[in-house]
């Protein structure tokens, strides 16, 4: 009785989250992106060289990810960035707070539906180009292209889920939706393209202070780069080059990696979790 009195209203605000998003087309444009990303670097990538023909899985994995290191914390902001300040300008979070919900109720229902937006949108796209391969790849291993799938799924939803929990921060904090999808895009500015250019250049300059635990500190500092990361270290990094291959050869092992990025998304759930609660309305 407990456990059903403290689910029933987060199932009820993650299904009203899932069909906004069904209603205002968000679900159907992100998953079309999706699946038309990976299509591309799937079966038209190598065309630069000249030729067609079905990359290997770990070059299609690396790849994928380096893609997706930008697309998908967009998409993510893209989702949720008025989740509070919209509702609150509008006058439903008020309303919403007037049932006998409480706040962790209402964050937590809104957290499920966003993420189970995001794991649809990815994983009919990316399942959808796996499923593919699997049928027109006959030099494929199917065991191990269904598991690098699968990893890669898990990586890039809870790279989503960082970035959720970044929306929700940045939306409570913020009077405005459009001070919040600013303030939002420039944090993704800064952790998918500033800071990750900072990060590759120490890489590749010799620096003295560079050192491989300067080098693991930041990469843990960045969820952007924790993602590379894993992606880079599940597949050994084989066919990375240059400054990725030295992300590829971090200390970090894969499963140090998940556990640094379960730590980001349990610290943001909690400050998110903090703000809204002493947020006066």
């Amino acid at each position: 009785m407990l456990i059903t009195r403290l689910t029933s209203p987060v199932l009820i605000i993650a299904y009203k989250e899932i069909c906004d998003s069904s209603r205002n087309r968000w679900l159907a444009f992100m998953g079309s992106m999706f699946l038309v990303l990976s299509l591309s670097v799937s079966f038209a990538g190598s065309a630069v060289t000249g030729s067609l023909y079905l990359p290997e899985i770990d070059s299609l994995m690396s790849s994928l990810s380096t893609i997706s290191v930008f697309i998908i914390p967009l998409a993510a902001i893209l989702l949720c960035y008025d989740s509070f300040v919209g509702e609150d300008e509008s006058g439903t979070l008020l309303l919403l707070l007037s049932y006998p919900l409480t706040r962790l109720q209402i964050l937590l229902g809104k957290l499920l539906g966003h993420v189970i937006v995001m794991l649809v949108a990815t994983g009919a796209a990316f399942g959808l180009t796996a499923l593919l391969l699997l049928m027109l790849g006959e030099h494929y291993d199917k065991g191990e292209l269904i598991a690098a799938f699968a990893q890669f799924l898990l990586s890039s939803n809870l790279l989503a889920l960082t970035f959720i929990l970044i929306s929700y921060i940045v939306s409570l904090k913020s009077t405005e939706k459009a001070k919040a999808i600013g303030g939002l895009l420039l944090i993704w500015f800064l952790f998918v393209l500033i800071y990750d250019l900072i990060l590759l250049t120490i890489l590749v300059s010799d620096f003295s202070f560079a050192d491989q635990y300067v080098i693991n500190a930041l990469i843990a500092m960045s969820p952007t780069d924790l993602y590379r990361a894993i992606n880079l270290v599940a597949i050994d990094g084989n066919n990375a080059s240059g400054s990725l291959a030295m992300l590829a050869s971090s200390d970090w092992g894969l499963a140090s990696l998940y556990g640094l990025l379960l730590l980001w998304i349990s610290s943001l759930t909690l400050l998110s979790h903090r703000i809204f609660k002493y947020k006066p309305l």
